[in-house]
C-alpha cells in the first residue's frame, strides 16, 4: 500500500484546527490561536486569509513540520451551493464560491478551501473539501412544506455524520452505499439524518430551526407562538433569531450551554436541569424514530456521535428508547480532521473519483408539467 501525505485544515472563529496524516495516522496536530483583535480588523472572512496562513505557517516553523511533498491539501469546505456528498477538487470557481460565500452564510468555513488552495499553489500536490457543510441529498418529496414559499433544505453536520457511517459500514463489512443508517450528531448542535444507501435523503435542519432542542439552539417550536411572539414588540427581529440559533435551547431555559453542567445537576436531581435535559434527550428519540419512518424501518444502524455522547447516561437512555429500531451504536466526539483526510485517501488510492463542482445547485424549486 502506498504511503500518503495529507494536510488538513478546519478554520473556526477565532483559531484554525490542522493536522498532518500519513495515511490514517496522525503525524501532527495543533490548534492555532489567531487573536481575536486582529480578526476583527477585517471586514469579511476571506480577508482574515494572508493572516490565518501567517500563523499556521509561524507555528509549523516552530515545530519543525516541513510541508513539502504533501500529497494533498484538504480544507473545511464553506460558503458553496447546495451539492451532492463526496470530495471535490479545488477550482476557481469553488474557490471564488468560498472566498465571496455564495450560500449566503458567513461561516469560517469559507477559509478551509482558500488555506487549502494557497499552500497546493506553494507546495505543490492536490486539492479537495470533503463532504461540506452544504451537503444536500434531500428526496423532493423531503423538500415540501405545508407553505407553498417554503421548502426544506439541507443543514447537517455532513462531514461527521458521514465519516461516522462509513466508519460503521466498514465494521459491518459493507460499503456505506449498500446501507440505511439513522445517524445522530449530538454536540454543539444536534442533527440527526437518515442516510438511505449512501445519500441523506431527511435530516433536521439545524439553520433554520428544526429537530430537538440543542445547547444554544431552540430546534422545532409550535409555528402559531412563534410568530405571536415575533409581533409581540417585545424582541427585534434579530434578537428572535438570536433565540432560535445562538441563545435558545438549554441556555434560554437553564442560563448555561454547558452540557456537562446541567447533566451533572439533573443527575443530582435539580428538578429544572432533570427537566430540561431529559426533553432534550426526548426530542432526539423523537427525531430518531422520525428517520425510522423515512427508512420505512429498514434500517442498519442508529450511530451516535459528537462530544455528548461521552454521557453514558445519554447514550443508555436513547438506546432504551431505540433499540427496538435497530442496534445503537457510540461514537463519541468528532471526525472531522480524519473525515477529511480520508476522503482525500479514497481518490488517491482510485477507490472514488473526485467531483468537479458546478456551482449549480442541487434543487432549484418544483417543475411541474
Amino acid at each position: 500500500m502506498k504511503t500518503y501525505k495529507i494536510f488538513a485544515i478546519n478554520p473556526g472563529s477565532t483559531s484554525t484546527k490542522i493536522a498532518l496524516f500519513e495515511n490514517e495516522s496522525v503525524l501532527y496536530s495543533a490548534n492555532v490561536s489567531h487573536e481575536a483583535k486582529r480578526l476583527e480588523e477585517f471586514e469579511n472572512i476571506s480577508e482574515q486569509l494572508p493572516y490565518r496562513k501567517e500563523t499556521i505557517l509561524a507555528l509549523l516553523k516552530e515545530n519543525n513540520i516541513c510541508l513539502e511533498g504533501i500529497d494533498a491539501f484538504v480544507g473545511r469546505g464553506g460558503g458553496l451551493l447546495p451539492l451532492e456528498g463526496g470530495t471535490y477538487e479545488v477550482d476557481e470557481l469553488l474557490i471564488q464560491h468560498a472566498r465571496t460565500g455564495a450560500n449566503g452564510v458567513v461561516h469560517p468555513a469559507q477559509l478551509g478551501s482558500q488555506l487549502a488552495e494557497e499552500f497546493r499553489r506553494e507546495y505543490g500536490g492536490s486539492c479537495y473539501v470533503v463532504n461540506p457543510p452544504d451537503v444536500d441529498e434531500y428526496e423532493e418529496v423531503a423538500r415540501v412544506t405545508g407553505i407553498k414559499e417554503i421548502t426544506r433544505a439541507s443543514h447537517i453536520h455532513s462531514l461527521n455524520q458521514k465519516e461516522t457511517a462509513i466508519r460503521h459500514a466498514v465494521l459491518l463489512g459493507e460499503k456505506y452505499e449498500n446501507c440505511n443508517f439513522i445517524v445522530c450528531h449530538i454536540g454543539g448542535g444536534i442533527s440527526i439524518a437518515a442516510h438511505k444507501l449512501g445519500k441523506m435523503v431527511d435530516g433536521v435542519d439545524i439553520v433554520e430551526g428544526e429537530g430537538p432542542m440543542a445547547p444554544t439552539r431552540a430546534g422545532a417550536v409550535p409555528a402559531a407562538p412563534l410568530i405571536r411572539l415575533c409581533f409581540s414588540g417585545k424582541y427585534t427581529e434579530r434578537e428572535m433569531l438570536a433565540k432560535c440559533t445562538r441563545s435558545g435551547g438549554l441556555v434560554d431555559h437553564l442560563g448555561t450551554s454547558d452540557a456537562l453542567e446541567i447533566s451533572n445537576k439533573a443527575a443530582a436531581g435539580e428538578p429544572s436541569a432533570v427537566l430540561i435535559w431529559e426533553a432534550m434527550i426526548y426530542q432526539i428519540v423523537k427525531n430518531i424514530g422520525a428517520m425510522a419512518g423515512v427508512l420505512q424501518g429498514k434500517v442498519d444502524g442508529i450511530l451516535l456521535g459528537g462530544g455528548m455522547v461521552h454521557n453514558k447516561g445519554l447514550v443508555e437512555k436513547i438506546t432504551k428508547s431505540c433499540e427496538f429500531i435497530a442496534k445503537v451504536s457510540a461514537y463519541p466526539g468528532e471526525f472531522e480532521m480524519e473525515a477529511m483526510a480520508s476522503g482525500a485517501i479514497r481518490v488517491l488510492e482510485g477507490k472514488e473519483i473526485a467531483k468537479k463542482y458546478t456551482g449549480i445547485p442541487v434543487f432549484n424549486g418544483f417543475h411541474f408539467d
